[in-house]
């Protein structure tokens, strides 16, 4: 009976623990919630790693196709819309590339291109306005044409462009008005030719130019207003030529040329008054020619210029009463020309000058007195060879120089 009695009491306490369990169970039930966070935090986290990853891929993906194509080999002439589709994807051409297609109106397709071995011409193309698709561009080995592009407004798409290796030419492009896109060229291996671009009004575009191989024509160019765009350059090599530009006012932008290698001529420039961006300018090597600057009333730029290596020509400027700028010159190395510049005065500019290599010619200047010449001629350390004085003012020069026999010598007319 008492083995029964114990059973009954162990039965009975097992019972009241499950009891106890069962309400334990509401706390389990807790943990299960606690769980089920858990396990959104780990989604939370594998979703946005696989989207990174995702993301990464796809960028690389596009880089690698965008240019597929590397190095063109030979010469390329695009004359169609469908040859622009041909060199897309390429990144250089070995040889020339020629842009002459009339009906082209974006080069867009060209993006990859960043280099033209050779040279590079574009030309004749009647539609289009910009140069966009060429942005990639840095080099060109040779010469670089831009010409005859009548719709084309400015070069905005070769501001990647830092040198060419041969000449650059910019000519007849009448809706040009600014090489704005040029900003980044600084150097030109051989000539640089400004050539009649009608409506072009400055040339800021080569601020950074500071170096051209060969000779440098900025001519025709009858609405452009000063060369600012020069201001880096420290020399020229070959020629400098500014010549018939209606609208030039000023020449400040060539304030930083030492020396110019063979000629100088400042010829047909209307608006020109002065010289002054000249005033750095010590020896030209070749001719020195100022001639038919209707507005033009000193030479007061030239002072620093000390020798001229062939010929000096001061002629049909028509408001230039004097030759002042020229009072540190000594030497001509071939001929000395005054001549047809109506309201001069005196000579008195050329008091440092004692030799002339070859020939003198003063003539036709109105107003100038023969005995100015005379006594330029005994002032020099010998007498030229050819002598052409005649038309000037007439006068009797009392006493007589040493060199005044020589008059009417030599070839009329002069060069």
């Amino acid at each position: 009976m008492r083995y029964l009695l114990l059973m009954l009491l162990a039965t009975a306490l097992v019972w009241g623990g499950c009891g106890d369990d069962s309400r334990s169970g509401g706390s389990d039930s807790d943990a299960d919630s606690d769980t089920d966070t858990g396990t959104d935090s780990d989604s939370d986290s594998d979703t946005d790693t696989d989207t990174d990853t995702d993301t990464d891929t796809d960028t690389d993906t596009d880089t690698d196709t965008d240019c597929p194509l590397g190095e063109y080999s030979g010469d390329f002439t695009i004359s169609t819309p469908s040859d622009v589709t041909t060199l897309a994807g390429y990144t250089s051409i070995s040889g020339d590339l020629r842009i002459e297609c009339p009906s082209c109106t974006d080069l867009s397709e060209l993006i990859c291109l960043t280099s033209v071995g050779t040279s590079l011409w574009i030309t004749d193309n009647t539609a289009l306005t910009n140069l966009d698709g060429l942005s990639a561009l840095t080099s060109v080995g040779g010469y670089l044409f831009i010409h005859q592009n009548s719709a084309l407004t400015n070069l905005g798409g070769l501001s990647a462009l830092t040198s060419v290796g041969g000449d650059l030419i910019i000519d007849d492009n009448t809706a040009l008005t600014n090489l704005d896109g040029l900003s980044a060229l600084t150097s030109v291996g051989r000539d640089l030719w400004i050539w009649s671009n009608t409506v072009l009004t400055n040339l800021n575009g080569l601020s950074a130019l500071t170096s051209v191989g060969g000779k440098i024509i900025i001519d025709w160019n009858t609405v452009l207003t000063n060369l600012d765009g020069l201001s880096a350059l420290t020399s020229v090599v070959g020629n400098l030529d500014i010549y018939g530009n209606d609208a030039l006012t000023n020449i400040d932008g060539l304030s930083g040329i030492t020396s110019v290698g063979d000629r100088l001529a400042i010829d047909l420039n209307a608006a020109l008054t002065n010289l002054d961006g000249l005033s750095a300018l010590t020896s030209v090597g070749g001719y020195l020619q100022i001639e038919d600057n209707a507005a033009l009333t000193n030479l007061d730029g030239l002072s620093s210029i000390t020798s001229v290596g062939a010929d000096l020509s001061i002629a049909y400027n028509v408001v230039l009463t004097n030759l002042d700028g020229l009072n540190a010159l000594t030497s001509v190395g071939d001929d000395l020309w005054i001549r047809y510049n109506d309201v001069l005065t005196n000579l008195d500019g050329l008091s440092a000058l004692t030799s002339v290599g070859w020939g003198l010619g003063i003539y036709e200047n109105d107003i100038l007195p023969d005995c100015e010449a005379c006594d330029l001629l005994d002032q020099l350390t010998a007498v030229p060879d050819s002598i052409d004085v005649n038309t000037n003012l007439d006068d009797t020069c009392t006493p007589v120089p040493a060199g005044c026999p020589g008059f009417d010598a030599g070839v009329d007319g002069g060069p």
